[in-house]
């Protein structure tokens, strides 16, 4: 699709400078700008590319004082990048919204399943007994929905993608390709030595606006519901365990593991490669630090890094100490030599 710069400012209410009529097809970074694109310029390290870029079309912020003439047409916006971010969203959602439709032929899809209107189901997928599926959602190739899973409206969801028996997924989610929702529980019980397995007879509810990355693994509740809220994003490669509740608007980075029963909080931001121990509660707004170990409940607004995870401001002193330790050592060792 083809786009004027009088057009972009007005969906991003921007001032054009420049020719009003000049027109982009695509988009490219600032530092390796073309012609027929539009590049942004958010922040004053990428300001030297605007004298020289090829871009037809730069988005600047009103901030921005220039050296010397410019030669693309600029659209000035209080915020480059999150104009930039809304132009994004603008034009996925144009691209895609009627790009999908109708249901493939090699689809299996059971007699007693709901499909809603305007519904893409593609090759291969398998839809069981009594799933619905609402308006506008889109199920790629190679999906599996299992017995009594509900899909809300306006949901993606991606190829491979493995969602159980039972499990709820609600309005405006994307689950990414070769994600699994309401696999079992890890949960294991010894008898007589042995490891006998616990049933897992729940299932995983999964709110509205929330997004999941590739690769991750959401378990089924032993009993009641394993529970990601409204607005949670997850990177990918991420593992949430059987009963865990991920609070509202939190974020999870990739590879990061929470096991059983814990209880994320609301807008919580939690870093890559940290693990939870199971059946502790973090409060909201904490921010966990990639790589951190937590082991311990932690309260509201709180910032911690660390295994075992504490304080970052405390983690960082304690880390000075540490990193000092072998110039410490050396000069006690020689203070020792200098008294015998």
């Amino acid at each position: 699709m083809t786009y004027s710069a009088k057009d972009i400012a007005r969906l991003i209410n921007g001032e054009v400078c420049g020719n009003p009529n000049t027109t982009v097809s695509g988009f490219s970074k600032i530092e390796e700008g073309k012609p027929d694109t539009l590049s942004f310029v958010g922040t004053p390290k990428y300001q030297q590319y605007l004298y020289s870029s090829p871009s037809s079309i730069i988005i600047v912020n009103k901030s921005l004082v220039p050296s010397t003439p410019i030669t693309p047409t600029l659209i000035v916006v209080d915020d480059a990048h999150q104009a930039f971010v809304t132009l994004l969203r603008f034009v996925n959602e144009n691209a895609t919204s009627d790009s999908l439709c109708g249901i493939a032929d090699s689809a299996v899809i059971d007699t007693t399943a709901n499909i809603g209107e305007n519904c893409f189901v593609g090759a291969t997928a398998v839809i069981m007994q009594n799933v619905v599926v609402g308006n506008n959602s889109k199920v790629y190739p190679q999906v599996y929905l299992g017995k009594n899973v509900v899909i809300g409206s306006n949901t993606i969801i991606f190829p491979g993608v493995k969602i159980f028996d039972d499990c709820i997924v609600g309005n405006n989610c994307i689950i990414n390709a070769g994600t699994i929702i309401g696999a079992d529980g890890f949960g294991y019980t010894q008898e007589n030595g042995k490891n006998i397995k616990v049933p897992q007879l729940g299932n995983v509810v999964i709110h509205d606006d929330v997004e999941i990355g590739a690769n991750c693994t959401i378990d089924r509740a032993t009993l009641n519901s394993t529970i990601i809220r409204n607005g949670v994003k997850m990177d990918n490669l991420i593992h949430i365990a059987h009963n865990v509740d991920v609070g509202e608007n939190t974020i999870v980075v990739s590879q990061t593991g929470i096991a059983g029963s814990t209880i994320i909080g609301k807008n919580c931001m939690i870093g890559g490669q940290v693990g939870i121990i199971d059946h502790i509660t973090i409060g909201n707004n904490v921010k966990i630090i990639a790589q951190s170990g937590v082991m311990h409940d932690v309260a509201d607004n709180e910032i911690i890094m660390g295994a075992p995870a504490f304080n970052y401001s405390k983690y960082f002193r304690s880390y000075a100490c540490f990193r000092n330790l072998p110039e410490k050592l050396r000069k006690l060792e020689d203070a020792s030599k200098d008294n015998k």
